[in-house]
């Protein structure tokens, strides 16, 4: 079994244009004379790597604590591509993962410096997929990314984001990526894994 960790450090992470940076205060410090160390942080649910519920971009959508951890957590298929992903790439990133397995073909995260479309984006919805995973801070055009949300998130299709490929192939792995339960939020930071079966 090899685990691969896929998300950002948090305090390091990038941040989505115009969102507050994670901020960590030292309250206690052993090196200083405190009998421990105690460390308090902020930042925003879209920090580094997270999940967008439904909540995000929808008045009525789902907010994190309303989301089932199915979603979350079960098999799923790393895609690779490159610039913009098409109706058609998306149609056949979902016939791959289906080939491979139809469990994995529910959470398809997609490796690279990747804009799904809006084409793509309806392809994924009308698929009955769970979630769909991306590198960059967002899903869509960074400039625009409200339509590919609005698709995305009115099918409940969760969205992860910010994630980390590079040292993962295309294939089948077992998906954690939990977020933090809490209650009424759009969205919230996770610490994504990878497992490979290596027997």
């Amino acid at each position: 079994m090899k685990i691969y960790d896929i998300s950002q450090e948090v305090f390091g992470c990038q941040v989505y244009p115009g969102d507050p940076a994670p901020e960590k205060k030292i309250l206690s410090s052993i090196e200083k004379g405190d009998l421990y160390n105690l460390t308090t942080f902020s930042m925003c649910a879209h920090n580094g790597t997270h999940i967008d519920a439904p909540f995000h971009f929808l008045k009525d959508g789902k907010t994190v604590d309303d989301i089932c951890l199915e979603a979350f957590v079960g098999m799923a298929y790393v895609a690779e591509h490159h610039g913009i992903v098409s109706g058609d790439d998306a149609a056949e990133i979902i016939e791959k993962a289906k080939k491979q397995n139809p469990e994995a073909a529910k959470r398809i995260l997609i490796k690279g410096d990747v804009e799904v479309s809006s084409e793509a984006a309806k392809v994924f919805a009308s698929s009955g997929i769970l979630l769909l995973g991306n590198e960059p801070q967002t899903v869509g055009p960074q400039n625009a990314p409200m339509a590919v949300h609005l698709v995305l998130l009115g099918a409940d299709v969760v969205l992860l984001e910010g994630i980390r490929l590079a040292e993962v192939s295309e294939g089948v792995y077992f998906l954690n990526a939990a977020p933090l339960n809490l209650s009424g939020a759009d969205g919230s930071p996770c610490r994504a894994i990878l497992i490979a079966d290596e027997r």
